[in-house]
C-alpha cells in the first residue's frame, strides 16, 4: 500500500538539538527509520497513530494535543496518521 508521505520541516539544526515539525494529512506516514539520537515528541494536535514494528506488530495510539513523551535512541518504526483529522507533533533531538 502506498501511503502519502507526511511532512517534516526542519527549524532548528544546530550543535545541541535538532528540531522538526511533522505535518501528517490522514492516512499520511514518515516511512520506515530509525532514530539516532534521543528525542523528546510533543504533539501539537490529537494525534491517532498506528505505529508499525520491526516484527511485524502495530500499536494503535491516541496522544493528546499537548502531551510531551520521550524515546531512547534506537527506536526504529513506521508512524501513520490513523485519524480522520490532520495531525501534527515537533521533534526534539538531543544531540
Amino acid at each position: 500500500m502506498t501511503r502519502p508521505q507526511a511532512t517534516a520541516t526542519q527549524l532548528i539544526d544546530d550543535a545541541r538539538t535538532r528540531v522538526t515539525r511533522f505535518e501528517f494529512a490522514p492516512g499520511a506516514e514518515t516511512g520506515w527509520h530509525i532514530h539516532q539520537m534521543d528525542y523528546v515528541i510533543t504533539t501539537l494536535t490529537d494525534c491517532h497513530m498506528v505505529l508499525e514494528h520491526p516484527d511485524g506488530t502495530e500499536t494503535q495510539t491516541t496522544i493528546p494535543a499537548g502531551t510531551a513523551y520521550r524515546r531512547d535512541a534506537g527506536v526504529e518504526h513506521n508512524v501513520i496518521n490513523a485519524g480522520d483529522a490532520p495531525m501534527s507533533f515537533i521533534e526534539v533531538e538531543l544531540k
